[in-house]
């Protein structure tokens, strides 16, 4: 049987009367007669009996119409449980982000997320921005968050510039770093940001360090020169909170601070997910 005909022996179980049920309907009363004669062919057994006050259901009729109408509950039922799909966000929600920002910035944000769509799964994996064009490319993740600036055909928006600061526990002046025997303790980190630390300090100071510390990760770098063991160049991201370091910005040719952006790529068609746009939405609302 046809969902429609579940719905027919509903309404004329309600009605008990051709009439009514073909105006409600929206058939004439022989289109009514004809399809019900059909049902009880399928049946095999009379549903109805038909006299002049109406109908009456047989025995077998009302085994027949319990079962159709819990067909009917239960289709709508379904009906609700889909539209509340479209209402809610649902699906998992990959995401390929730098490790400083992964381990600063999105915390909150993901909190936001997290208790705004708590259907939504996601799935999160942290590295250099290498690492996260590399899996956009090979399409595993929706959305790969960057630092720097690279080149990419896809959806291209800009989340944030922080600040690069050299701080230390003890210098407090940029010429200060010439004249101590601390050392410079750097963290492992992508090609384009290396290459802007050397050129700003070949540019400030024509020299080497003198002593150099290199440590795989940001935060093992930060607690080292909060420990006070030596000096480091660690972007704005990571310092808020840390009042016990002095911070020196970091200027350019033409005196303006140094910058660092972070960039959030994809491809068109994962920014059509409905949990991509929930994230999207929640960085926008974070950011007002």
């Amino acid at each position: 049987m046809q969902f429609s005909e579940f719905q027919l022996l509903v309404v004329l179980a309600q009605e008990l009367n051709m009439r009514k049920a073909s105006e409600k309907l929206f058939v004439s009363q022989p289109a009514l007669s004809q399809r019900l004669h059909s049902i009880e062919k399928t049946w095999d057994t009379q549903i109805f009996l038909r006299s002049q006050k109406g109908l009456t259901l047989t025995p077998a009729g009302e085994k027949i119409v319990n079962y159709a109408m819990e067909v009917v509950r239960n289709e709508e039922k379904v009906r609700e449980e889909i539209n509340k799909l479209d209402q809610e966000i649902h699906g998992t929600l990959k995401i390929a982000v730098a490790t400083i920002i992964g381990q600063h910035w999105l915390p909150s944000v993901l909190k936001k997320f997290v208790n705004t769509y708590p259907h939504a799964k996601i799935s999160l994996i942290t590295g250099w921005s290498s690492d996260i064009l590399k899996s956009l490319y090979e399409d595993s993740v929706h959305i790969g968050i960057i630092r720097g600036n690279p080149e990419w055909k896809g959806v291209k928006k800009h989340l944030l510039s922080d600040t690069l600061y050299l701080v230390d526990t003890e210098i407090n002046k940029i010429e200060q770093v010439l004249e101590t025997e601390r050392p410079f303790i750097q963290f492992k980190s992508d090609s384009t940001y290396y290459q802007e630390i050397q050129n700003w300090w070949h540019r400030q100071f024509q020299t080497t360090p003198k002593r150099t510390i290199v440590v795989d990760q940001i935060e093992t770098c930060k607690q080292m020169v909060l420990h006070g063991i030596g000096y480091a160049i660690l972007p704005s991201v990571t310092l808020d909170g840390d009042s016990n370091m002095y911070r020196i910005p970091l200027l350019d040719e033409n005196d303006r601070p140094i910058t660092r952006d972070t960039w959030l790529l994809g491809y068109e068609s994962a920014f059509q997910l409905k949990q991509v746009q929930a994230f999207i939405d929640i960085i926008k609302n974070s950011k007002q």
